[in-house]
């Protein structure tokens, strides 16, 4: 039987295949090669049919041929319509984080590496950050800042400037939660 995910993968791609007269796309997702053809979708040369599948498929559905605005960047809970994701979105991506500050600190030169990023720019403020690019249109900028005497440590993630214009709302807050399980996935 199949999954209702597989099911919202091969109707995602069959629409995108019917506006495109492409039949072949390649990016990176989530550091990893992706290609999608009218058979499905490929991450790192593994059939994609579960959540990262949907995600794929709603960023290519929505990307566009618009420029990602980098800065400034957006708090998700200063996107429109994003009230209802908001917990889920602090719990699944900045405080799964927080307990790891410094090994991601540590790491900073291996997850840039692996998830195609680039050092934060310093108008972010934070003891360090980073920006990654789980799709080629949308960034997220990661802020942290350590723990001292008088305060605990934090993780902030923010968004490119247009990134909804490239997936719905609920696929960016998915996006930024897997891009952070990726994050905690090179630490171990």
């Amino acid at each position: 039987m199949d999954s209702a995910y597989k099911n919202i993968v091969r109707e995602n791609v069959r629409r995108l295949f019917e506006k495109t007269p492409t039949r072949r796309l390649e990016f990176q997702a989530f550091g990893k090669p992706c290609v999608i053809r009218p058979e499905g979708i490929l991450l790192d040369g593994k059939k994609e049919e579960d959540v990262l599948g949907i995600l794929i498929s709603l960023y290519a559905l929505h990307a566009g041929k618009e420029d990602m605005v980098l800065e400034p960047f957006h708090a998700f809970k200063d996107l429109p319509h994003s009230a209802p994701y908001a917990g889920a979105f602090a719990a699944r991506t900045q405080q799964v984080l927080i307990p790891r500050v410094e090994a991601i600190q540590k790491a900073r030169g291996t997850i840039l590496g692996h998830l195609g990023g680039t050092p934060g720019p310093p108008s972010v403020g934070g003891d360090f950050s980073f920006v990654l690019y789980p799709f080629p249109k949308i960034a997220l900028c990661y802020i942290f800042y350590l723990a001292d005497a008088d305060f605990p440590a934090s993780a902030t993630c923010l968004f490119s400037n247009n990134a909804l214009w490239f997936a719905p709302i609920d696929a960016l807050a998915d996006t930024a939660e897997y891009t952070s399980k990726a994050i905690l996935e090179l630490l171990d």
